[in-house]
């Protein structure tokens, strides 16, 4: 099995209330699995690695204020294009799920587990 670099996507903000702490357990949550998609010899990436820095430079100040929204879509609507496989979190996310539907218009391979997620063979 070759590398694969792989989405991750899961809720950030929905159902959080834009309550910070909710919104940084969504993210941990996000990360916890990006590991995972690393010890199982793939490339993890996760939009709001990006998607944030670009938005603070801009002037965001937090994540949901109208500058953030203007990077954190379009930036990981760019990054599926690049991506080999998304691996949707479970939870509402109606972002999460138009990056599925994104990734299934270009024909990426979607996970719902990370069971699913084959070994690329290579040692970390």
């Amino acid at each position: 099995m070759k590398i694969m670099q792989i989405l991750i996507a899961g809720p950030v903000r929905s159902g959080t209330d834009d309550r910070p702490e909710l919104i940084d357990a969504n993210l941990k949550r996000m990360q916890q699995a990006a590991l995972e998609v690393w010890q199982k010899g793939h490339v993890p990436v996760i939009g709001e690695w990006l998607a944030l820095p670009l938005a603070q430079a801009a002037g965001s100040t937090r994540i949901g204020d109208e500058i953030s929204e203007a990077y954190l879509y379009p930036v990981a609507h760019r990054l599926i294009g690049r991506c080999d496989a998304i691996l949707r979190l479970d939870g509402a996310s109606r972002g999460a799920d138009n990056d599925v539907r994104i990734g299934q218009s270009l024909g990426l391979t979607i996970y719902i587990s990370l069971d699913q997620l084959p070994q690329s063979g290579v040692q970390q």
